[in-house]
């Protein structure tokens, strides 16, 4: 009786170590996702990618935006940006905005 207690007591130690694991992979998992910025208003942007996929992220209070702007609000429709944000956001949030420089013209 005790060597199936103690079977059990080990399986489930098991299976909640797992379970606490791979929970912790999921909320580490950060996609990116680029294109041209379609909308933008002071809480959430839609993104346009070359695809024709139509994402839209949500602003945290802890979203930063790095590259040719510096802030959410500089952030014009046309811009070029690449979003990283995580799979379990529900919805998507934007932790992380670059903004690509404008492409330069080559002289012809």
């Amino acid at each position: 009786m005790r060597q199936l207690a103690g079977r059990i007591a080990v399986r489930a130690l098991i299976a909640v170590t797992l379970s606490l694991v791979l929970a912790n992979a999921a909320f580490a998992e950060f996609r990116d996702f680029s294109g041209k910025v379609a909308e933008i208003s002071s809480d959430k942007m839609v993104i346009d990618n070359r695809r024709g996929d139509r994402v839209s992220f949500r602003r945290s209070e802890a979203t930063t935006v790095t590259g040719a702007r510096q802030s959410w609000q500089a952030i014009e429709a046309g811009d070029w940006v690449t979003v990283s944000w995580q799979m379990v956001d529900q919805p998507r949030i934007a932790h992380k905005v670059v903004v690509m420089p404008p492409k330069r013209k080559t002289p012809e």
